[in-house]
């Protein structure tokens, strides 16, 4: 095809858009409010895994070890700790350290403390970090036959509630967000059917002076593309200020955030240019394909 055809074709094609203004303006809403539903049901299932990874993130496994423990022997299990697989951190946490800890929570026993005198009942241990949570049994058996370890102490119910959620809710989001596009999918097929339903008398006409398919469709398939392109600026727009409102407040609610952790929830900033290509490319994509696709029935009469 010549530059000259493809000029005049693109220049059909925006035409079209006013011509045929108030179909255009119905396929974008369309469009538009298909795009935000799909993006904010995304960025929704981001913040709840990323929610569910942060708590995950505070899981803390206690390594107690034998009384008496000798430095070599405290070095010796440090290292085989160390370099067992899914340990994300480990920190020696002295007895020491934990009859302090003990005495400033319980500062109204002064007598009991006082009657230990220079006893420390407590033994010094580890508190590690599980990086994977689902194989923390795994990790702890390994632990466990390690010599010189008294005892571990592993929030195993929490963890497989942990688990158990993240399932559960991979599911329901994966769900929705699949429903999202189906249902978006065939809300604007049908807007596309029907604008170019109403201009099938065009199309015959076209096809009558001898068009080709190709000539017929590429117009369309611009128009779609440009009315597509815009959605996908509107509904990015939206989403920002919608998402950014939203965070907003979260912001002003300290007990929530206490409870969820500051810290997991995903800034726009962070999502803002994979966000703004999937907005912008997937508008345009669909607006194009429906367009072009729409006009196959009326093409082939």
């Amino acid at each position: 095809m010549k530059f000259s055809s493809i000029r005049y074709l693109t220049e059909q094609g925006v035409e079209n858009i006013w011509k045929n203004r108030m179909m255009s303006f119905a396929s974008f809403c369309v469009l538009l409010v298909s795009l935000v539903l799909v993006g904010i049901s995304i960025l929704a299932w981001q913040n709840v895994s990323s929610m569910i990874g942060n708590v995950e993130s505070k899981n803390e496994v206690i390594v107690y070890l034998n009384d008496n423990t000798d430095q070599e022997n405290l070095n010796r299990i440090e290292g085989i700790l160390r370099n067992l697989p899914n340990i994300a951190s480990l920190d020696f946490y002295s007895k020491e350290e934990a009859y302090l800890a003990l005495k400033n929570r319980m500062s109204d026993y002064d007598v009991l403390f006082e009657s230990l005198g220079d006893d420390n009942p407590l033994v010094d241990s580890f508190r590690i970090q599980i990086e994977d949570i689902s194989q923390m049994s795994k990790t702890i058996s390994q632990m466990e036959s390690i010599d010189g370890i008294m005892n571990i102490s592993a929030p195993y119910e929490f963890v497989s509630f942990l688990t158990q959620l993240r399932t559960v809710l991979t599911w329901v989001m994966t769900a929705l967000i699949f429903a999202m596009l189906i249902v978006s999918a065939v809300i604007i097929s049908n807007t596309t059917k029907t604008s170019v339903y109403s201009r099938r008398e065009e199309i015959r006409i076209m096809k009558y002076v001898g068009a080709t398919n190709a000539f017929i469709r590429v117009p369309f398939f611009i128009e779609g593309m440009i009315t597509g392109f815009f959605a996908g600026c509107g509904a990015l727009l939206i989403t920002w200020l919608v998402y950014d409102t939203v965070m907003n407040i979260l912001e002003n609610q300290a007990t929530l955030l206490n409870i969820i952790g500051v810290g997991s929830l995903v800034t726009f900033q962070q999502i803002y240019l994979p966000m703004t290509l999937s907005y912008l490319f997937g508008g345009a994509l669909i607006g194009a394909a429906g367009s072009a696709f729409s006009t196959e029935k009326y093409i082939d009469a």
